[in-house]
């Protein structure tokens, strides 16, 4: 999914300050025009700009809605498509046609440079869009799709979990990663204690239902050290987490850079048409980058 602002800021992360957990408030934002389908923001937040290498949150609905994201282009990150209900046609530069469903993974690497598009009927749409930011020597890789239909799950006092990406509970998703990192879905059913790497930061966002302590709406962050989460109730909840990553960004729109050059530099191969390939049969044309701010970007890192 792409970042449909029409002035899209720049994406800031200062120093780092005491960890702490953290509850990140989202923001709504219309993913383009005015009558489109609206997203809460979790992550990046105003104080916590990743988890881990994962960047960007977006949770949608359940609402009734028809998706319709021209074709735009990604570098630097992996996007990630996981649905609640409701299903999305995926296509990109590289000739993958494939919908994904409740319980299925869409996982495109953007690498050096891709391009896609998103759509779907108008039904009721339900689920997250998340991206990875990739490491410095990993982030010039070349573009891939994968579709994982059959994702592992792992099944203990209180709750069923679906591994999405990364290990959890003893369990291994098929899903390529570049960073040490985890995401799963958790369906909770009564009073359940959630294993943790002590060495990952966190994050859990409420799906559905009701799952104490969380709320609906907000990302809950927990720091590094944690080796456990109780969690009670009924509901599905997503979990994702990493490696606190090391290094400085600059995201803005749908680019990950080092640079504010290096992000003019893609912003300018997508709109002279080059670089990003060609995403067959959306109808539509694709979508144009947005002005780049006035103000020179700068790579920051991952909480002020």
């Amino acid at each position: 999914m792409s970042n449909l602002e029409r002035d899209p800021q720049e994406i800031r992360c200062g120093t780092e300050a005491g960890e702490r957990s953290e509850v990140l408030a989202g923001r709504e934002v219309p993913l383009g025009g005015p009558r489109a389908m609206k997203v809460s923001r979790t992550l990046p937040n105003v104080h916590r700009r990743m988890i881990g290498a994962w960047c960007f949150v977006d949770a949608y609905g359940p609402e009734v809605a028809a998706m319709r994201v021209p074709p735009h282009p990604h570098t630097g990150l992996q996007t990630v498509s996981w649905l609640v209900e409701g299903e999305v046609l995926h296509r990109d530069s590289l000739g993958s046609l494939q919908r994904v469903r409740p319980g299925q993974l869409n996982l495109m690497t953007a690498g050096r440079g891709i391009s896609h598009s998103e759509e779907s009927r108008e039904e009721v749409l339900h689920g997250v869009q998340l991206w990875v930011a990739l490491p410095g020597d990993r982030r010039h890789v070349e573009p891939g799709f994968e579709h994982h239909a059959d994702l592992p799950v792992v099944s203990r006092p209180g709750f069923t979990a679906t591994v999405v990406m990364g290990a959890f509970g003893g369990a291994l998703s098929p899903a390529t990663t570049h960073s040490p990192l985890v995401a799963a879905q958790l369906a909770v059913d009564g009073p359940a204690e959630i294993p943790l790497d002590p060495a990952y930061e966190h994050g859990l966002l409420l799906l559905d239902g009701e799952v104490e302590p969380l709320t609906a709406g907000p990302l809950l962050y927990l720091p590094p050290g944690r080796d456990a989460l109780r969690l009670s109730g009924r509901g599905r909840v997503l979990l994702i987490g990493g490696e606190p990553f090391g290094e400085k960004i600059v995201m803005w729109w749908n680019f990950v850079g080092r640079s504010h050059d290096e992000i003019a530099a893609f912003r300018k191969e997508w709109m002279e048409g080059e670089g990003f390939g060609v995403v067959e049969g959306f109808d539509g044309t694709p979508l144009p980058a947005p002005a780049l701010p006035t103000t020179r970007l700068k790579p920051r890192g991952r909480a002020r």
